[in-house]
């Protein structure tokens, strides 16, 4: 921990420069540039909009219950969807480009001397200009447009809650970060691991919170989505925008979290300190 702590030392202006580039470099040729980032997402949300607003009006709202009976209101489909999927780009971008972080910028490993976890950090950070540009625009569509909530159209009033946003967004970009301290060196190994990666994805998606409530779950499969820290963060989302709950009040969901992301730091630099010094030999 303490050797990745200094090869960041007196390398952060670099790496906001370097996170900059990285979405110049990926759009490069485009008129809109780095926009692109920005429209893909969109895209996603207006099909999403327009089959279950327009498309499936009779898709039905979704209504979230607590297993201890607490009703956290009802919404309509789109808008339940809306923030879970704003976490979810972000996430989704942090685990498909930072494990190939160290293949792209494989220049910084053989041909210059530059740290290699610097690396994960500003690919990390260019995922994040992104979110925090859409986080911005939901917002926005939010507070002026919203949606039907327990059985009101209208926009969603700002809340206390809503600060908790500055607690969510740090604690996932740290924590995808960490993943891909041991997924981007794997990856750079071996080919089938970041096949395997883009694999699993699309599966991973349906198996967290992003488009269903996971608190109307029943028995053991509740308590086994509780494990899975993407849910963590789309129901964290949701808290903070639409259910109106502060993190401690279900301290069983923000305890496994907090285990989940020790047990990953350690998982994280025990690959990272095993492989570092035999990438620019691989690559």
């Amino acid at each position: 921990m303490f050797q990745i702590a200094r090869e960041h030392k007196g390398f952060g202006k670099q790496i906001f420069l370097l996170a900059k580039n990285e979405l110049i470099k990926k759009y490069k040729g485009a008129i809109i540039g780095p926009f692109w980032a920005v429209v893909k997402p969109l895209f996603t949300l207006f099909v999403y909009w327009f089959a279950f607003d327009i498309g499936l009006r009779k898709a039905g709202s979704v209504h979230v219950v607590m297993d201890n009976g607490t009703d956290l209101g009802t919404y309509s489909r789109f808008l339940f969807m809306l923030v879970g999927f704003i976490p979810w780009f972000f996430i989704n971008d942090s685990i498909l480009q930072g494990s190939r972080s160290i293949i792209l910028n494989k220049q910084f490993v053989t041909k210059v001397s530059f740290p290699v976890s610097t690396i994960m950090t500003f690919t990390q950070v260019a995922r994040l200009y992104v979110h925090l540009f859409l986080s911005l625009l939901m917002y926005i569509f939010l507070v002026f447009v919203g949606g039907t909530v327990n059985g009101v159209q209208g926009g969603i009033a700002p809340s206390w809650y809503n600060l908790q946003y500055f607690f969510y967004t740090p604690l996932m970009f740290a924590f995808f970060l960490v993943f891909i301290w041991s997924t981007a060196p794997m990856a750079a190994f071996s080919r089938d691991f970041e096949n395997m990666i883009i694999s699993i994805m699309s599966g991973v998606f349906w198996l967290s919170g992003i488009v269903y409530d996971t608190y109307s779950l029943e028995g053991p499969l509740r308590r086994i989505m509780l494990l899975n820290p993407i849910t963590f963060f789309a129901n964290g989302y949701r808290n903070t925008f639409l259910y109106h709950r502060w993190f401690w009040e279900y301290p069983t969901e923000f305890i496994i979290m907090i285990v989940e992301f020790a047990a990953l730091i350690a998982l994280g630099i025990f690959n990272y300190n095993r492989l570092r010094k035999r990438l620019p030999d691989v690559l």
